[in-house]
């Protein structure tokens, strides 16, 4: 039987990360998915991460890349039409809600 990785360590299905480990991730300044060191760790998971290619540090993104501009724009278009719905009293071009026109199961409650 061969010896465990570390002596009087159980290890676990999940890896345990350490800083300084290396892991990819998508950077947000090269846009790309590259090599990360791990910076800072947050329950044993990565936290910050610094791109090995470019030295910048960001949070861990979990290897997913931001949205595109056509991804939130479309977004912004359908939350407007959702909007609209709520308070049909508003057209697309008014941009200014008046706190008398919203209803009062939209209005926030202000804390205690």
């Amino acid at each position: 039987m061969p010896s465990p990785a570390r002596p009087g360590v159980i290890l676990t299905d999940v890896r345990d990360f350490r800083l300084g480990d290396v892991i990819d991730d998508f950077c947000v300044k090269c846009r790309r998915l590259t090599n990360h060191a791990i910076v800072s760790l947050l329950e044993g998971q990565a936290a910050k991460v610094r791109c090995r290619t470019c030295y910048s540090d960001h949070d861990y993104r979990h290897e997913q890349a931001p949205p595109s501009k056509k991804e939130l724009l479309k977004q912004k278009e359908l939350f407007n039409a959702v909007l609209s719905g709520v308070l049909p009293s508003l057209g697309p071009a008014d941009t200014a809600i008046d706190p008398e026109q919203v209803p009062p199961a939209v209005k926030k409650k202000k804390p205690a």
